[in-house]
């Protein structure tokens, strides 16, 4: 087991940079996951790890060793890591069991020990069953557990995976993230995760790293990442959050919709404007104006949707600005109706950028 630390990597095709002046540090037997949109360089990233492209500046160490950099690449083969791939990758001639113990028959470890880590893990894995089973005759999950196995099994210093979830089903796919975290907690390798997934991130990862443009915007835990962000872009990605804008009042005030809404977050400059970010479902929603005035503007319902546990308001306040607001189901207001929004100054976050 090793830390993965990256030194101002850069990946260039062109005047394309796909990885921009990167650094982040994975300690020993954290898991993190890369999160992004399409085309935010995570994939790219991880194949560097990997070995499978080299990088256009910067470097990567794992440990004390270094196994990329402009004058030096070491082949994926001399790296100790394993990876999974969104297509699992397994051979469809051979059992599962033949499959997780691939990696080990290539490493030519005798048959006995090959024989007790095989059944060690097919029964981490949940896999005993389907020991002599194809890939063919599996299901999505099933095929991801094994690809999991196998790449376990040869105890590899990092972990790296690549969307692995995406093919498969809501329900497995919300299943599987849990599968992931327990092996991650039972084995604490190194691990790397790609994945486009808010949901799977917040379920798998110890630490996120937001990609944007070949950039990381924000490094942290979930709870930091969701409660805390720093920018507009992270506020908007990670939980949809509603972005108003106003003038900055004092250090801590900004003016919007006629009050001077009280921010955590940022320092402001007075004179200057900020973006301030707050999750629709810390937003109150009143029917009768409030004693205080600070942070509550007043808004008028433009439609709500009746989701089971909860209802989805869209509230329109001066100047057009819609703001979407998540209350419980039994707070039923019809459109047209006049409310007020309090706005909680805790909840607040002004933005840098």
């Amino acid at each position: 087991m090793a830390s993965v630390e990256l030194r101002r990597l850069s990946k260039r095709y062109g005047p394309l940079a796909a990885v921009d002046d990167v650094s982040l540090k994975v300690g020993h037997g954290l898991l993190v996951c890369l999160l992004g949109p399409s085309g935010c360089g995570k994939t790219t990233t991880l194949r560097l790890i990997a070995g499978f492209i080299e990088p256009s500046s910067g470097e990567i160490l794992v440990g004390d060793r270094m196994v990329s950099s402009p004058a030096r690449t070491l082949p994926p083969e001399q790296r100790n890591m394993s990876m999974i791939f969104q297509s699992y990758a397994l051979w469809p001639h051979m059992t599962v069991a033949e499959n997780v113990a691939y990696g080990l028959t290539l490493r030519k470890i005798d048959r006995e020990t090959i024989a007790k880590k095989l059944a060690a893990m097919l029964a981490t894995t949940h896999l005993q069953a389907f020991a002599e089973r194809y890939p063919g005759e599996l299901s999505g999950g099933q095929q991801q557990r094994v690809a999991l196995a196998r790449a376990l099994i040869v105890e590899p210093e990092t972990l790296l995976l690549d969307e692995p979830l995406s093919n498969l089903d809501a329900n497995l796919r919300e299943e599987m993230r849990f599968e992931v975290r327990r092996l991650h907690d039972q084995y604490r390798y190194t691990t790397v995760y790609v994945t486009h997934d808010q949901s799977e991130a917040m379920t798998t990862a110890d630490l996120i790293a937001v990609m944007n443009a070949g950039k990381i915007e924000q490094a942290g835990t979930p709870e930091e990442i969701y409660d805390r962000p720093r920018s507009e872009f992270v506020a908007r990605f990670i939980g949809s959050s509603n972005i108003v804008k106003g003038k900055n009042l004092d250090h801590s005030r900004v003016a919007f919709a006629g009050t001077a809404l009280r921010c955590e977050g940022a320092k402001l400059v007075p004179g200057g404007e900020t973006a301030v970010s707050i999750r629709q479902h810390d937003i109150r929603l009143l029917t009768a104006p409030p004693q205080t005035v600070e942070n509550v503007v007043p808004a008028t319902v433009m439609r709500q949707v009746f989701l089971g546990g909860s209802r989805d308001y869209m509230v329109e306040i001066a100047g057009g600005i819609q703001l979407r607001v998540v209350v419980p189901a039994e707070q039923d207001i019809p459109q047209g109706a006049a409310v007020w929004l309090h706005l909680p100054p805790e909840h607040c976050r002004a933005l840098v950028g």
